[in-house]
């Protein structure tokens, strides 16, 4: 008896390439990518609890592209948001400071200057 080969070897596919993690990495951040989507927690008809989520993945080109650059005036984020910050806050200070000096040096009783910055900061 004759053995027959029975496998068959399937032609080569001719559909898209598969991509490793880094190809696809790569695209999103050159495209971007936002995710967006809601919790809601309701009882009985009655609103508890929203959260809405969006995110925005991208590279930071991408992003400042789109207008987005947050990350560059956060002082939690970034060590020259934080300086500048520090910087208006002693600027304000200063020009309390002056201004009560000026007022004791008048011989008018102490103003207190209002805090246009809205530091709401208290003595």
């Amino acid at each position: 008896m004759t053995d027959i080969d029975t496998r068959w070897d399937a032609p080569a596919a001719h559909g898209p390439t598969t991509s490793n993690l880094a190809d696809i990495l790569e695209r999103v951040l050159d495209k971007g990518i936002v995710i967006a989507g809601d919790i809601k927690i309701d009882l009985l008809d009655i609103e508890l609890l929203t959260i809405r989520l969006r995110l925005f993945v991208a590279s930071v080109e991408t992003a400042r592209k789109a207008g987005i650059d947050w990350w560059e005036t956060d002082p939690a984020l970034s060590s020259t948001a934080a300086r500048d910050e520090l910087r208006d806050e002693n600027r304000r200070l200063r020009e309390r400071v002056e201004a009560l000096e000026s007022a004791e040096d008048d011989g008018a009783p102490a103003a207190r200057p209002k805090d246009t910055a809205g530091a709401g900061a208290r003595t």
